[in-house]
């Protein structure tokens, strides 16, 4: 039905935002998304064969979902009816199924766009199943979230995943010419603060395209063009959401750089972190346990360091005691590193569960009593401190257990004198018969 706005034309002349008058009318015009819509792609081939899927686009902010969904529909000639999981509810749903029915019965599909999918509950997500099997509605769900936390395992296996990218530099940049195409004039901006602009938009379109608003806003056609310091303002903070998936994409990338002895890579992430509002505690456990993990007995003060430093954060907090972690990340990307105690832990805990409930020899128990004597507990037994060598090679495994290696120390750091040390006893051991 045609409102009385767009009957009168005041439709058309309403101001519209930058970004909205420049939302493609194509899939073609579709910046930095080739891998899914060019000919090739996932959707390109649905399209090729006039048969849309239900997907779930999966994606950052600003990089086109929205836009892709309505395109879609327009392609395979669907009626497009968007909700957002925002503001919408069951009445919302049940309503949108109801239309979507209707139309069914006069031969009109239904593409159900779902914005922010993940934001509704495992229930709502379980009540589109029916309407999604029988064809009622071909479902398109857009969420910034990792579809395989937020979304029921259900709905996934009825929809395709397509991941989006955030926009690339040379994708902001079309859009910048197609600013200047759209505004008759170049933007006021120098070379270095056209890259500047790329470089804050951060990926997202739709913040490049506001931000070139103001700019074209504020400065008239005549005006001298603007530095990166002039809008520096506009900076904002990198994208990252502390209880989602930035946060386990952060620290994982943290953790790698550690463990890659970079710690250039491991400052920036590390800087990423904590611009992003992570809780500092929360980076120097993990630290913690990298030092356990990942350095070990090749640097056996790993770990002191990294408590000194999550304590040194404790006592000076936000923002010196950061510096502090800071310094942990540098020790420990800069220590040798060894998995060995790690790895040996791991196969004596799988040995453990395997071989049933193995006594300990009875020469290396206890006699506190008379009986535990006369059954032969502690017999035999050699102290270790009376040998000459202060090593006496005995047996300390399960009688019926074959002796096993789970430690296999390596030849970095303080590990290769261990190494050197556990050598000369194995050979101790085995002139004494202590290993048989």
């Amino acid at each position: 039905m045609t409102s009385l706005f767009e009957s009168a034309g005041l439709e058309q002349a309403a101001p519209r935002p930058l970004a909205d008058r420049l939302r493609p009318r194509t899939l073609a015009e579709v910046v930095g998304q080739e891998h899914v819509l060019g000919p090739d792609g996932p959707l390109g081939r649905m399209l090729r064969a006039g048969s849309l899927a239900s997907i779930v686009l999966w994606g950052p902010p600003g990089c086109g979902k929205t836009t892709i969904a309505r395109l879609l529909a327009e392609s395979v000639n669907l009626a497009f009816q968007p909700l957002s999981a925002v503001f919408s509810g069951v009445a919302d749903l049940r309503k949108a199924f109801d239309e979507a029915k209707k139309r069914r019965a006069t031969g009109q599909g239904t593409l159900l766009f779902i914005d922010e999918i993940h934001r509704f509950n495992r229930a709502q997500q379980d009540g589109f199943l029916p309407f999604v099997e029988d064809g009622t509605v071909v479902l398109v769900g857009a969420t910034t979230e990792n579809p395989s936390f937020e979304l029921n395992a259900a709905l996934l296996s009825r929809a395709q995943v397509m991941v989006l990218h955030r926009l690339s530099a040379e994708a902001l940049a079309q859009l910048l010419d197609r600013v200047e195409t759209e505004a008759g004039r170049p933007l006021p901006l120098t070379a270095s603060a056209r890259e500047a602009v790329v470089a804050m938009a951060d990926g997202d379109g739709r913040y490049l395209l506001n931000m070139m608003e103001q700019v074209l806003a504020q400065a008239g056609p005549d005006a001298e063009p603007l530095g990166p310091e002039a809008i520096s303002h506009a900076a904002r903070a990198p994208v990252y959401d502390k209880a989602q998936e930035a946060h386990y994409n952060l620290i994982s990338a943290l953790h790698k750089s550690l463990r890659g002895s970079d710690p250039d890579a491991a400052l920036y992430w590390l800087a990423r972190m904590l611009a992003g509002g992570e809780d500092p505690r929360y980076i120097a456990r993990r630290l913690l346990r990298f030092a356990s993990e990942d350095v070990g007995m090749a640097d056996p003060n790993a770990m002191p360091q990294a408590l000194a430093g999550w304590e040194t954060y404790e006592r000076l907090g936000t923002p010196e005691g950061e510096l502090a972690i800071a310094q942990v990340v540098l020790y420990l990307a800069t220590a040798p590193k060894s998995n060995a105690a790690y790895a040996g832990y791991k196969q004596a805990m799988k040995a453990a569960k395997t071989s049933g409930s193995l006594a300990p020899p009875a020469h290396i128990l206890n006699a506190p009593t008379k009986l535990m004597k006369e059954l032969g507990y502690g017999a035999g037994y050699q102290y270790d401190h009376d040998t000459e060598a202060g090593f006496s090679g005995q047996n300390y495994f399960p009688d019926g257990m074959d002796r096993q290696t789970f430690y296999h120390p390596t030849d970095r750091g303080h590990e290769k004198r261990v190494a050197e040390r556990l050598a000369y006893w194995a050979s101790m051991r085995a002139a004494s018969g202590g290993g048989e």
